[in-house]
């Protein structure tokens, strides 16, 4: 079977995502994959989702923070930025998604908007609500578990 010529192949774009959830979260890319094409449904209807055609190309999620590469067509970036930001949950779990950028190709999408490795977590035990719990520090943000939750604290909380 021959290729279809350039002029007539459908035109990409890459988006390169950031996630970031509870340092408990587990977040697979089917799971991602699924609550995408469900924020696309919802949002912009049947046909409106065949058109965007969110795909997620490139994925990885440890220990409350990850990164995705999510491929759309090249008309429908505006659609596809909108579809992103109705995800607030995956499986259950809490995650912010924030568009870093746009690119042509996957290589110059990872190289410019994905960073490898992942951010590092630090485990401490702080003092808050006058007790001692444990705690996941990260890029200047701390989390703290108080019972089976996390809450969000700053240093002058703790």
């Amino acid at each position: 079977m021959k290729h279809l010529p350039k002029h007539v192949r459908p035109r990409w774009r890459y988006l390169g995502v950031g996630l970031e959830g509870w340092p408990d979260a587990s977040v697979d890319r089917r799971a991602f994959q699924r609550e995408l094409w469900y924020a696309a449904q919802n949002l912009v209807g049947d046909v409106g989702s065949a058109d965007v055609d969110c795909s997620v190309y490139g994925f990885a999620f440890e220990d409350g923070v990850g990164d995705a590469v999510v491929r759309v067509r090249r008309g429908e970036v505006d659609r596809a930025r909108a579809v992103l930001a109705c995800v607030d949950a995956v499986d259950g779990h809490p995650l912010r998604v924030t568009v870093r950028g746009v690119s042509g190709t996957v290589r110059a999408c990872e190289e410019s908007y994905i960073r490898r490795p992942l951010e590092s977590t630090d485990e401490k035990r702080v003092v808050f609500e006058d007790s001692d719990r444990p705690a996941f520090v990260r890029d200047g943000r701390t989390d703290v578990r108080v019972g089976d939750e996390f809450v969000g604290a700053t240093d002058y909380d703790c």
